[in-house]
Formats: structure tokens, sequence, C-alpha cells
């Protein structure tokens, strides 16, 4: 996934379909200076991780 897009879905009312490493997350926040992107598992909101823009598939 590209920043840009990564950014459009963090700012959407709608939910996207996206995964990373084949788990449906959520990105709450996306810093496209650094190439990174805070998600979390949607079963585990708790569960917040930085990971790499280009590591996230939109479905």
């Amino acid at each position: 996934m590209d920043a840009q897009r990564a950014q459009q879905i963090s700012s959407s009312q709608s939910m996207a379909n996206v995964t990373y490493n084949g788990q449906a997350v959520y990105i709450e926040h996306v810093d496209q200076q650094q190439g990174v992107a805070t998600i979390h598992p949607l079963d585990n909101p708790e569960q917040k991780q930085s990971v790499s823009i280009d590591s996230l598939m939109e479905q």
C-alpha cells in the first residue's frame, strides 16, 4: 500500500478491508514521512503497533 492511500483510509469514516500479515487491522495513524502506520487488529484494539506502510494490504 502506498502512504497516500493509507492516509485516505485512516481519515475515512468508512471501514476499508486492510490486512497486515494476513490479519484484519484498523489504521489509526499514518506518518507519511517515516513510512509507518499505527495499527491494531480489529479484534484487539489494545494491541497497537507501528508497521511499515508497505506491509499493509488492501483487500
